[in-house]
């Protein structure tokens, strides 16, 4: 079992900055994914972006040059640093942890840029 605590998020108007960070515990296997998805009101989970133990990236097309993932494998966490923020980047953000063929998610932390 994984559990997954997230901070930060919260209002910024566009063009401004904000870093998630999320924290796991429990039984964490030496490779594993972590990353954060989002969730707007009426659409579907997206991937926002992910990282692994080996420290490779993947982002959704949206966030490229403006959000950056990073990792600390010893503490178990995990961190969005988002800038030039979009209104429709406003989202519901949950952290996920891929490991041991389950996935694990955080309780969902609000994200919302105004123009």
């Amino acid at each position: 079992q994984v559990r997954l605590v997230e901070s930060g998020g919260g209002s910024v108007q566009a063009g401004g900055s904000l870093r998630l960070s999320c924290v796991a515990s429990g039984t964490i296997f030496r490779r594993n994914v972590m990353g954060w998805y989002r969730q707007s009101p009426g659409k579907q989970r997206e991937l926002v972006a992910l990282i692994n133990t080996n420290l490779a990236t993947n982002y959704v097309d949206s966030v490229k040059g403006r959000f950056t993932i990073s990792r600390d494998n010893a503490q178990n966490t995990v961190t969005l640093s988002m800038n030039s923020l979009k209104p429709e980047d406003t989202a519901v953000y949950y952290c996920y942890c891929g490991v041991g063929g389950g996935s694990y998610w955080g309780q969902g932390t609000q994200v919302t840029v105004s123009s």
